[in-house]
């Protein structure tokens, strides 16, 4: 605990608006100097990364609902050159590899896109993207070589043909278009990259470039975009948690990070970019493409992002003023084999880490096979506040108090902000930081001057647990009614029929409560008690959950504030049905559907809130039981067949030997066990009966393990592996099921033993783990460890429900 907090004050004084020229987009979209403009209105994405290439075709129209039910507006994916020009001169859109129908699929879904064109990539993959045969070839990469330029133009003319009739301007998703990525010190060559790509038929109202690592970039050609991570698998094994790291934990003009691709630099490279500006980033919006949805996993370095460690950073970068938020990655996938190579980066391709050769899972909020993580739910919240509410945040700017912490080693004193234009503002606050524990703060109040009130939030001191990361609006209107010192964290605003639904949840140990300005609002009903303070209204002690509603009577609307738990908020997504937005909760993770709704199975009954009310039915047509309306929402019981994880025998066939892992002679890090070193691990035989694998929803194989590299066969084809960091190592079956024709999917899990010698970083929960663990299979205990502590079958079924009219009755 920290001592008492006196009040701690900011003015949120009105500026002098700068004058917002135009630097890109049209008059349907476009870009100013602080924020995004979508028909005439500010605008704020908000962006996933999903590499289509790595995840099946089949499967790509119901992972894009899922990204759109976690509040994501934009889909980011790479063209990786050498998946579709292995071969020189031979091109591949075939399958996985079907750009145009992967476009086509975020249009039907409803969902923007941001395609990253290259030529050079990266996204851990081998080269960064470029053939073999281009290493190989007589020109100057990532230049205007023009021997490079003519494949480059082959390239993009490729791509122009898949994507011809999506463009934006031609009706299509395509709103943006990254050219290159990472390269810091020629701008010239993107501005080339750009003129070309637009003489071979690409374009979009953005053009985007990455900025970090004090980028130099063409002014006023691209957008600069940036990014910060939780952790960085690629750096060193013995080093502490990265510097740059710490500084996305605190609010901050502040937009680059040095460390993202700092182990393709040197030192002195960033220095002397520092030194050499060749844009002004302040003339631009503060937009990012690389917010860590997670963290892969190099061989040498493999960090366990925890779910706060995401959403943590995600709200300081809001509270910074962030009007673009981009995730990297937010959905996972799995390498490519090719065939002639494997295609990751790795030590033997001269690059810095050894990546797996499959796993591309990044810990994402929706992972490699489609699971749905904590995170997931955790950032939707913001995003569909952004989503609703982003018209009227986006033109807030940030301002820092005066004692906003410098040192990014002080973990004492609480890191807070506002987003205000002197009227309307938001006060920010993040108490949460990965690795160290940051305290609890007692007796904290902040007061806030904005819309010419003084404003003090909470009206009574509270403390701050460590932790609680959140916004709270302190000044905002909503249907005309004026709404101080919210002290709830906003989550959605949905339209019903007779005014707006603003849908909060509580911060822990905190009592939600709120003022309203008793001329704009008349009548207030609820369970709440209401006391007139002079102009103002209190409205406290309230109860959150899914019925805390408090109705205000404005002089043209009704404006409902809905306060939620900490729970039904994690429920709670904007979906669209029936022709209109509402607002679900659901006890189990419902992912909106063109014509209803998408249920995990529960073994409990499922219960649905649905606001404005609509009942859904069977996917047959047959009503859902047991729908009633209880206050706004209409609630509905759906009973689902139970389907619980099952055990499944793993037969050991060798025991691990010997071995310890070699260092890479350029970079002095630990490099993978390859094929050769793998004659030493522990092999276990899995066989699966085929009919416990259903072929139209996910069935995971879920293997709990100590240790230090797995793999996974279907025969001789490595079909999963995995760098052991702690959590449970999750495969998707269903894309295997099919491949096989007899009645069991027969695996080999080939694991090798953890040396405790090994230059290998890992996360304090798993450093836990090897600690406690008791080996077995091994031939060498003492310096040795693995376990194979179980291995189970998760079904993972839905249930459809659809929705056949447009208000049907309950």
């Amino acid at each position: 605990m920290t001592d008492a907090i006196t009040v701690r004050s900011i003015k949120a004084t009105a500026r002098v608006r700068r004058e917002h020229a135009v630097v890109m987009g049209d008059q349907e979209l476009g870009a100013n100097r602080q924020y995004l403009v979508r028909a005439g209105r500010p605008w704020i994405p908000v962006m996933g990364e999903f590499h289509f290439s790595r995840y099946p075709a089949a499967e790509w129209s119901a992972e894009l609902r899922k990204l759109r039910s976690g509040g994501i507006t934009v889909v980011s994916s790479y063209v990786l050159w050498h998946l579709h020009e292995e071969r020189r001169g031979e091109f591949d859109w075939s399958g996985d590899l079907d750009l145009r129908r992967f476009v086509e699929a975020c249009r039907d879904a409803g969902l923007d896109f941001c395609l990253r064109i290259g030529p050079w990539g990266h996204a851990e993959a081998r080269y960064g993207g470029f053939p073999d045969w281009l290493m190989a070839a007589d020109c100057v990469p990532r230049t205007d070589d023009p021997a490079y330029l003519a494949l480059v133009d082959v390239l993009y003319r490729q791509i122009a043909a898949q994507i011809d009739g999506l463009h934006y301007d031609q009706g299509g998703p395509i709103i943006a278009v990254q050219v290159e990525n990472e390269l810091y010190d020629n701008p010239a060559h993107l501005a080339t990259l750009k003129r070309m790509a637009r003489a071979a038929g690409i374009d979009a109202p953005f053009w985007t470039a990455t900025g970090w690592g004090h980028a130099q970039l063409p002014d006023r050609e691209v957008l600069p975009l940036f990014g910060g991570y939780s952790e960085a698998a690629w750096d060193d094994s013995d080093a502490a948690w990265p510097q740059q790291s710490r500084a996305h934990y605190f609010f901050s003009a502040g937009r680059d990070d040095d460390s993202i691709g700092a182990d393709l630099r040197d030192a002195e490279e960033i220095a002397a970019a520092r030194e050499q500006p060749t844009m002004d980033v302040s003339q631009y919006p503060f937009a990012t493409c690389e917010l860590g949805g997670g963290m892969y996993t190099s061989y040498h370095r493999r960090p366990w992002i925890q779910p706060a460690d995401v959403t943590a950073l995600s709200l300081v970068k809001i509270g910074s003023g962030s009007v673009w938020q981009g995730f990297y990655m937010y959905h996972g996938g799995t390498q490519r084999i090719g065939q002639e190579t494997t295609f990751q980066e790795s030590h033997a391709t001269g690059y810095p880490n050894d990546c797996p050769v499959r796993t591309y899972d990044f810990q994402a909020p929706i992972g490699e096979y489609g699971q749905l993580r904590p995170h997931w739910e955790l950032l939707r919240r913001q995003a569909n506040w952004l989503s609703t509410m982003g018209a009227d945040l986006a033109p807030l700017e940030l301002q820092l108090p005066d004692d906003a912490p410098a040192d990014t080693s002080n973990t004492r004193d609480l890191r807070w902000c506002l987003r205000t234009d002197g009227s309307d503002a938001y006060l920010f606050v993040n108490n949460h930081q990965p690795v160290e524990t940051l305290p609890d703060h007692d007796g904290v109040q902040f007061e806030v001057m904005a819309g010419g009130r003084r404003i003090v939030v909470p009206d009574r001191p509270v403390t701050i647990r460590s932790g609680e990361h959140f916004a709270w609006p302190v000044a905002i209107t909503v249907g005309g009614v004026r709404l101080f010192g919210l002290t709830a964290q906003v989550q959605a605003l949905v339209d019903l029929d007779d005014g707006p639904l603003l849908v909060c949840f509580r911060t822990a140990g905190v009592a939600p409560g709120f003022h309203v300005e008793t001329a704009s609002a008349g009548e207030i009903a609820g369970e709440c008690s209401v006391t007139v303070e002079g102009d103002l209204t209190r409205v406290g002690d309230l109860t959150p959950g899914p019925e805390c509603v408090v109705e205000l009577a404005g002089r043209t609307s009704t404006v409902r504030i809905l306060v939620l738990d900490e729970e039904s908020s994690c429920q709670a997504s904007v979906e669209r049905l029936a022709g209109r937005d509402r607002l679900v909760i659901s006890s189990v993770p419902a992912i909106g559907t063109d014509d209803g709704l998408e249920v995990q199975s529960s073994p409990a009954p499922v219960t649905l809130r649905v606001i404005p009310p609509v009942v859904p039915a069977a996917e047959d047509g047959t009503p859902v039981p047991k729908a009633t309306v209880s206050g706004i929402a209409g609630v509905v019981r759906v009973e689902l067949p139970e389907q619980s994880p099952s055990e499944l025998r793993a037969v050991l066939q060798r025991r691990a030997g010997r071995w310890k892992p070699s260092i890479d002679e350029r970079t002095g890090r630990a490099s993978a066990p390859d094929d050769e070193a793998f004659a030493a691990a522990a092999v276990y035989g899995l066989s699966i009966p085929r009919d416990a694998i259903a072929e139209d929803c996910e069935t995971l194989l879920e293997i709990d393990w100590v240790g230090d590299v797995g793999r996974l066969y279907l025969g001789s084809e490595l079909v999963a592996d995995q760098f052991w960091y702690g959590p449970r190592w999750e495969v998707g079956l269903r894309r295997l099921a099919t491949r096989v024709a007899g009645d069991t999917v027969d695996l080999r899990l080939e694991l090798m033993p953890w040396h405790r010698d090994a230059p290998v970083f890992v996360s304090e929960p798993a450093r836990t783990l090897l600690a406690g663990c008791r080996s077995e299979h091994v031939a060498d205990p003492a310096a040795q460890v693995l376990a194979l502590r179980s291995v189970q079958l998760v079904p993972q079924p839905l249930t459809r429900l659809v929705v056949r009219s447009e208000e049907p009755s309950l």
